[in-house]
């Protein structure tokens, strides 16, 4: 039953696991949930409720007719509840080719101050594909629609400016477009920040493709932003190479290239509800 609705005051405090009374844990490793476009190991505490909006305008190459961008935009609105400290359940929709996607989150190691040195959060998703079927020579099935994708999460907090992560990621696509495409693709995912103020931080995101055909025909997704943090929200501004902001999209078909200007500004929007006393 919900007991209460609260908008927090300290989102630092609500987009890490609330277990900071735990003597000798470290807390705070990241401010959000994502570092850019992907995730980061933080976690929602128990009965907290994320609302998150992510927005990307089109590509700063696109020119003057479309003001550079500005006149492009994809969209994902997405919800992430804490049902225990350790375990997050989300779920989102994106304009992009009409995605839905679901995803669990769990934190099984936590950082110590003596003792375990990194934080390990494991993560998996479902993304289904509802734009209306454009392939002619595949008979339409709901299975066809699906992709997977897993990652271990690693982080550690080195000081409390500079906290570095990896994320091992496999993607799994039941449906490619060639006999030649690889429908599992593995990436690993790097990136940290670095805390300029009490309130802002610079954060930097790459995940490199594993040789294979996909890296032949696509790009390493490449992100710099910076969050703020207002007490109630976190903004998380950025320039990416990556339009599409579920892993899906931004690792095994991200053609945007940094070099020819297909840059996409964006923003990331956070807001959180306790919807349960702790």
């Amino acid at each position: 039953m919900v007991t209460k609705s609260q908008a927090q005051d300290d989102l630092l405090k609500l987009a890490e696991t609330q277990d900071s009374a735990r003597t000798g844990h470290t807390t705070g490793t990241f401010k959000a949930t994502r570092l850019l476009n992907g995730h980061t190991v933080q976690t929602n505490g128990a009965g907290a409720l994320l609302f998150l909006i992510s927005h990307r305008f089109g590509t700063l190459n696109s020119g003057a007719y479309e003001f550079w961008g500005l006149d492009q935009a994809t969209i994902r609105l997405g919800l992430e509840y804490g049902l225990t400290d350790q375990l997050t359940v989300g779920v989102g929709r994106s304009s992009l080719e009409k995605t839905y996607d679901g995803f669990l989150k769990y934190k099984l190691l936590q950082q110590q101050e003596a003792g375990m040195p990194i934080t390990l959060t494991l993560f998996t998703s479902t993304a289904i594909k509802t734009l209306e079927w454009f392939e002619p020579n595949v008979e339409e099935q709901f299975k066809y629609r699906l992709t997977y994708t897993f990652q271990a999460l690693v982080a550690r907090k080195l000081t409390d400016r500079v906290s570095l992560q990896v994320a091992p990621t496999l993607v799994h696509r039941n449906l490619v477009p060639l006999s030649t495409d690889e429908n599992n693709v593995y990436a690993v995912g790097a990136g940290g920040r670095f805390k300029l103020t009490k309130r802002t931080t610079f954060n930097a995101e790459y995940f490199y493709l594993l040789p294979g055909a996909t890296a032949d025909q696509f790009r390493n997704s490449l992100s710099l932003g910076v969050d703020i943090e207002t007490g109630g929200h976190v903004f998380q501004l950025m320039a990416t190479n990556s339009q599409g902001m579920i892993e899906q999209f931004f690792i095994p078909s991200n053609a945007g290239s940094w070099s020819k200007g297909d840059i996409y500004f964006g923003f990331n929007i956070s807001r959180v509800f306790q919807l349960k006393e702790k």
